[in-house]
């Protein structure tokens, strides 16, 4: 049992060379501590734009933000102008960063004021400094009477999200959603090298659709709550099995939200992480400063050097 286990492992790290030590994985922006809870991430090409979700301890608020790098160093944090009293997650900015896709439970039109089941929506824009667009739903046939959460977008367009259907293998699954030039297919159910009867979700697609980082929630090769994996595709096409990141990236924690920088082979994540300890206080601030910024388990960014091969 112990060789094959170490088989395993020197075949995952000749696939992948990871960050072999916890000090390489660090929280994004300490400065988005002042907030309870910090999640999803995505940013652009260039590096100088950044969009994330932030929600209350127990989540019954959930909004947008964006920071942008001026002269190396970033903004204050700023909500999208088009936010409002629905929830809204897990934006993502399309290749060419001028259409922005999120989730909301907001009404399909403004005439009515009851919210939706989650559903996926983007804005547009003609130009990085120009303003979004007012939401459009994303419709038929990727949304339905269902639940569906965290789009990720290749760079031809084609779709990759979560949802909670009856007719999947497990609790939260995995579907794509092929572009046609001007809609999308009906969703297609990934494969059970990917799905199981378990929960997984939110799923990063790479930019040549070669390869695909997702969350499964307690899984048997596992660290005990929400751990990261990647599948990458065989010669055919097809969706290789998944395989776990390991550790530092997962912990016993929960580990979710993954978004990959091509560029610059950088893993960004979210986890609930928790290494806090106490020590002596000089002041107040000194231990709300000391609480605030270290990992708490509550819900923050976390980033990594990540190549993969």
């Amino acid at each position: 049992m112990k060789i094959t286990k170490l088989s395993i492992l020197l075949l995952f790290i000749s696939n992948l060379l990871l960050a072999q030590n916890k000090s390489d994985i660090t929280q994004f922006n300490k400065s988005l501590n002042q907030f309870h809870n910090v999640r999803d991430f995505s940013i652009s090409k260039d590096g100088k734009e950044v969009y994330f979700t932030i929600q209350s301890p127990n989540q019954e608020i959930s909004q947008l933000a964006y920071i942008k790098k001026e002269s190396n160093k970033w903004s204050e944090p700023e909500l999208l102008s088009f936010c409002d009293s629905y929830m809204y997650l897990e934006p993502f900015l399309s290749f060419d960063n001028n259409r922005l896709f999120f989730v909301s439970d907001r009404p399909l039109n403004d005439s009515i004021s009851s919210k939706k089941d989650f559903d996926i929506w983007y804005v547009d824009r003609n130009k990085e400094n120009n303003k979004w667009s007012k939401p459009k739903n994303i419709g038929k046939p990727v949304n339905s009477e269902l639940d569906q959460f965290y789009p990720s977008v290749s760079k031809n367009n084609n779709l990759y999200f979560t949802m909670v259907s009856p007719l999947g293998i497990g609790k939260d699954d995995i579907y794509f959603c092929k572009w046609e030039g001007d809609k999308y297919s009906n969703p297609i159910l990934l494969s059970e090298n990917i799905n199981s009867a378990g929960y997984e979700f939110n799923a990063f697609i790479s930019e040549k659709e070669d390869f695909l980082i997702f969350s499964k929630y307690k899984e048997k090769d596992g660290q005990g709550s929400g751990d990261l994996y990647i599948s990458k595709k065989d010669e055919k096409g097809k969706w290789k099995m998944a395989t776990n990141l390991g550790i530092p990236v997962n912990t016993k924690y929960m580990e979710y939200c993954p978004f990959y920088d091509e560029t610059n082979q950088i893993l960004y994540f979210t986890s609930k992480r928790n290494n806090l300890k106490s020590r002596s206080f000089n002041t107040i601030s000194d231990l709300k400063k000391h609480i605030n910024d270290s990992n708490n388990g509550l819900s923050k960014i976390y980033m990594t050097p990540l190549k993969i091969e």
